[in-house]
Parts: structure tokens; sequence; C-alpha cells
């Protein structure tokens, strides 16, 4: 099998395995009404997805050779404080992206 195949084999699996993962939620269980518990730990899944995504790109950056950066340290500081302080997700970004701008251009 050469290359090129198997990369087609596995984009078209992946492919169908995120559809399925849908398709378990919307088109099997869609039109029903879920019980309170699993809509309660519903509520914290972009709670948890979100620093998962986001802490290695603090903590092990790519860009320095996995080295912490103060500048991407200072910015995910600040994001955290204003998200936890407002409870606004704009003014966290903003002021994230504004020390991350900012300490970039001093440092």
């Amino acid at each position: 099998m050469t290359d090129t195949t198997e990369l087609w084999l596995i984009i078209i699996a992946l492919g169908l395995g995120s559809f399925g993962l849908r398709f378990a939620f919307l088109g099997l269980v869609g039109d029903r009404a879920m019980p309170e518990w699993v809509l309660r730990h519903l509520r914290y899944t972009a709670v948890a997805v979100i620093p998962a995504l986001v802490a290695p790109l603090v903590i092990w950056p790519t860009a320095t050779g996995g080295e912490p950066d103060p500048t991407r340290l200072a910015a995910a500081a600040a994001t955290f404080a204003v998200g936890y302080l407002t409870k606004n997700v704009f003014a966290a970004m903003g002021v994230g992206a504004a020390v991350l701008v900012s300490f970039s251009l001093v440092l």
C-alpha cells in the first residue's frame, strides 16, 4: 500500500468516526429529552476541552522548542484573570491578545 492510499484510508476512517459520533447525538437522540444528569455533565464539556487545547500551547510551545515562554504565560494569566473576574469571554480574549502583542513587542 502506498503512502497516499494509507493517508486517504485514515482520513476516510476519521471522517466516518466523526460523523458517527455526531449522528449518535443528533440523529438518534436529537429529538428526545436527555436526562438531567447527562445535561449537568455536558455543561462542563467546554470548561474541560478548551483548557486542554490551550495548555500545551502555553506550557510547551513548539515555537520556542518546548521551553516555556514568559510572553505566552503572561497572556494566559491575564486572560484567565479577566475571564474569572468579569465572566466575559470577549474581554478575556481581548486582554489576552493585547498582553500577547504588547509583551512580544517589548521582549
